[in-house]
């Protein structure tokens, strides 16, 4: 599991978001919202970790392969086997997006399936994959998520 305090001991985060004057009060609130509630920046992870990322309706597997780059499982129409993608980041539901950024409380953009931009329902859990199941992974691809997914979505 990733959370703000993590980041922080493991040195992805340098410096926590300071409110920006010229953004308004419920932007700074999201953005701030996002590093208590914790996520992973992309950019941060290695080629080839694996992360499970678990939303109100869906468990999603994502192999990093770099710059945004990703394959992805985890939706029975949009992804069912993986799919190279790019992950955009993620939004608070608006237009606004967190660059390569996965964040709890969040939805998942990502894209394109069919031309087409997924955005999932919010994101409540993120868990890494350690590199041993990775491993035992290979063969069989990206194998689903621990838990079934809910109906919706």
């Amino acid at each position: 599991m990733y959370n703000g305090s993590q980041a922080m001991e493991s040195g992805i985060y340098t410096e926590l978001f300071r409110p920006h004057p010229g953004l308004s009060d419920r932007v700074n609130h999201n953005i701030i919202q996002s590093e208590i509630e914790g996520g992973v920046h992309l950019d941060s992870l290695a080629e080839g970790a694996e992360l499970e990322v678990e939303t109100e309706s869906r468990c999603y597997r994502i192999l990093n392969r770099g710059r945004g780059r990703a394959l992805i499982s985890g939706h029975p129409r949009y992804c069912p086997r993986p799919l190279p993608v790019h992950i955009h980041g993620s939004t608070w539901g608006g237009s606004m997006l967190k660059a390569r950024f996965i964040g709890r409380g969040m939805c998942l953009e990502f894209g394109p399936v069919g031309g087409r931009v997924i955005t999932t329902s919010r994101i409540v859990e993120i868990r890494a994959i350690p590199a041993k199941q990775q491993q035992a992974a290979d063969d069989r691809a990206l194998v689903p998520c621990r838990r079934p997914p809910f109906a919706g979505e």
